[in-house]
């Protein structure tokens, strides 16, 4: 093992990785909060600041995936595809298999120069996160209580803001709603079973208020019509000869190939 392989692996490393990662978050937090007063004599100023401020703490992230670990995200699509990337606004829909599988989802966004700017449809709780939850709160993500009757004006409405959006963004959607494991897929089949939708083997049964009422709001932000905004969906799927994706892995310096 060389030296470099060595120190990844030591827990004095990720803890140092881990209180630059909070101290920065923090700093950066209250810089976000600085910039709330800007809000009310230019909002885009302030989107943009904001895209900047969240692109240099989910940065950190991504190296921590891409150069620490080592772990090599591989994109299979058509060209024609790539070339729209990163120059529209685009829905895009993964699959949630893996405990960081964000960070690929994020890895993209950074390769196209989207980072800063992607959106997340969040779980309410991860509001009263620090640093991710505050900063996606200055970021304008929007907040779900996975209850319809009480998300409904919640998630319109902020969708309904993100129409002028400033700067080109990918809002991710893991329509799954939860990671998948053997149990939850068996109990998510029971339920496609019981009202005769069609079985899925890789995936749990999709959520789909989520999605099409995201679609409802953004339709039309696109440049490129007629399916404004591009939907993209994407499967994450990592060669079972790999390190699984984890945490603890990745500060580790375990690479993975997805």
């Amino acid at each position: 093992m060389s030296a470099i392989a060595y120190l990844k692996t030591h827990f004095i490393v990720h803890l140092l990785l881990g209180f630059v990662f909070v101290v920065s978050g923090l700093c950066i937090n209250f810089v976000q909060l600085c910039t709330l007063p800007i809000w009310l004599f230019s909002k885009q100023l302030y989107r943009h600041l904001n895209c900047c401020l969240a692109y240099s703490l989910w940065s950190q992230l991504v190296l921590l995936l891409e150069w620490w670990s080592g772990t090599e995200c591989t994109l299979f699509t058509d060209q024609a595809t790539v070339d729209r990337f990163g120059k529209e606004h685009v829905i895009v829909i993964l699959n949630h298999n893996y405990e960081i599988d964000f960070l690929c989802g994020w890895t993209m966004c950074e390769r196209y120069g989207v980072l800063g700017s992607s959106k997340v449809l969040a779980k309410h709780e991860l509001l009263y996160v620090p640093l991710i939850g505050w900063t996606w709160y200055f970021l304008e993500i929007v907040f779900c209580k996975r209850r319809w009757d009480e998300d409904r004006d919640t998630v319109t409405n902020g969708l309904q803001a993100l129409r002028d959006y400033p700067q080109y963004m990918w809002f991710l959607l893991y329509c799954e709603g939860t990671r998948f494991t053997e149990k939850k897929h068996r109990i998510s089949m029971e339920v496609a079973e019981s009202k005769g939708l069609p079985k899925l083997k890789h995936h749990l049964l999709p959520r789909t208020k989520g999605f099409t009422t995201t679609v409802e709001y953004l339709r039309g932000t696109s440049e490129h019509p007629p399916a404004p905004a591009s939907g993209c969906s994407l499967t994450l799927q990592l060669p079972s000869i790999t390190s699984p994706l984890t945490s603890l892995n990745q500060h580790s310096g375990e690479i993975s190939h997805p």
